[in-house]
């Protein structure tokens, strides 16, 4: 099996070592070095209709970018969109659900695949509107988030509530769900005015058994800052 490897402390490189035969796949302009023994191509992974699927989903491109070690084996590297941390992510006894954008690379048996949602965190979840992309096969799957990456595990009877805009993937044993507010009680008019007062906006509840990975930074919030500083207000 290919071997992922993390390297460099601030906006790191995926290092992807592969022997001859291998194959790996990640988003489309991930590839930033390969060795010759390798080939790439882009591919509409699973068909027409599963690469639209996952385009809606998560906002992955159309096509991905597919790199096989054809003539040798070989190694690469491949970087995110956005600055910041990446995860190898062990998948096959535990199956993990991906936020908008955290996908980067996958190795060859492990499949993203689009299941539908509930109403309301169709509506209010980063995680893809009606339909969020979750992992199937064995292997591995690397995601990215913005700024610095952590773990966390979430156990019975001790649920956690996590900005939503700070969630890469989860644990799809997790139950969850979105809430605009922190807080137990107040109606729904008094928990929306809580939730733009305390800044905090929309947040996702966890329950069960399983891990999350969160990240430091939030985009929307980055990228509206920045809107703001080139405007001059």
């Amino acid at each position: 099996m290919p071997v992922f490897t993390v390297t460099g402390d601030v906006d790191p490189f995926l290092h992807v070592s592969m022997t001859r035969g291998e194959t790996i796949y990640c988003e489309s302009g991930a590839m930033v070095m390969m060795e010759s023994g390798l080939d790439l191509k882009g591919q509409m992974r699973g068909g027409f209709g599963a690469a639209l699927m996952r385009r809606f989903a998560n906002g992955e491109s159309f096509f991905q970018q597919h790199i096989e070690a054809v003539r040798d084996g070989g190694d690469c590297l491949l970087s995110p969109t956005l600055p910041g941390a990446m995860q190898v992510v062990d998948v096959g006894q535990r199956q993990y659900m991906l936020s908008d954008g955290a996908f980067v690379a996958a190795s060859s048996k492990v499949e993203l695949k689009v299941r539908t949602q509930s109403l309301g965190n169709a509506l209010f979840a980063n995680s893809g509107g009606f339909f969020v992309t979750e992992t199937s096969g064995v292997g591995q799957v690397v995601v990215s988030g913005f700024g610095s990456m952590s773990e966390l595990e979430v156990t019975a009877g001790k649920d956690i509530t996590i900005d939503n805009s700070h969630v890469v993937c989860w644990d799809s044993a997790l139950r969850y769900e979105i809430s605009i507010t922190t807080g137990q009680s107040g109606g729904f008019i008094g928990n929306l005015i809580n939730s733009q007062t305390s800044g905090e906006g929309m947040v996702l509840k966890f329950s069960g058994n399983g891990k999350v990975y969160v990240c430091s930074r939030n985009r929307e919030s980055f990228r509206a800052w920045v809107v703001q500083q080139a405007s001059g207000r």
